[in-house]
């Protein structure tokens, strides 16, 4: 299995490199500091980890998720970041995300993290109650893509194959999931 390390900061990133090597060290282990670099290196199919940052130089917020797992159905992706507070931990499994790590757990809990997710389980950092947000299906998450790309719902409509009206209901069901009411609502979102 290929391991992609995307974040923008080296000696995390080495961290990261070591962590795995450790634990699995027949696994391949890339590096790279944009999103941009580790979109044009997965293959759509592929069964790969991916350990994302949330903050990147072309890619801030969930929007990275979103058009990663939009790209790339089949890879794991996680977010490792230190933005850990309760509500991007929950909004990054409601887009997909198979984990979330803070960059300010021990080294232990690193490892224990790479490993589940590596073994195929979850793995989300504790960071308070869980509210229960819902996560979105693969459809809803193209959509979402679509939305902070600034298509319009025709233009969603006919990159995935589906009615204009289809679009509407899945933006009802993305609206309620996510708690807002209005498209600005949801790309703010999206952008934290």
């Amino acid at each position: 299995m290929r391991v992609l390390l995307v974040d923008d900061h080296p000696l995390f990133r080495q961290a990261l490199a070591a962590t795995v090597r450790q634990i699995a060290p027949e696994h391949s282990i890339e590096h790279y500091d944009t999103l941009g670099e580790a979109r044009a290196a997965l293959g759509a199919g592929e069964d790969a980890l991916v350990l994302l940052d949330l903050k990147l130089p072309d890619s801030h917020g969930i929007s990275g998720l979103l058009g990663l797992k939009a790209q790339a159905p089949a890879a794991t992706v996680a977010i490792v970041s230190a933005s850990d507070d309760h509500e991007t931990v929950q909004t990054a499994q409601a887009c997909g995300a198979s984990g979330f790590i803070s960059k300010a757990v021990s080294v232990e809990e690193l490892a224990a993290a790479i490993e589940t997710l590596l073994a195929g389980a979850e793995w989300f950092t504790e960071t308070g109650p869980d509210h229960g947000r819902a996560p979105l299906t693969t459809a809803q998450a193209r959509i979402v893509e679509g939305v902070h790309r600034g298509l319009m719902n025709k233009q969603i409509a006919y990159e995935m194959g589906i009615s204009e009206a289809t679009v509407k209901y899945h933006l009802t069901g993305i609206f309620r999931k996510m708690g807002v009411q209005t498209r600005a609502q949801l790309l703010t979102l999206a952008r934290d």
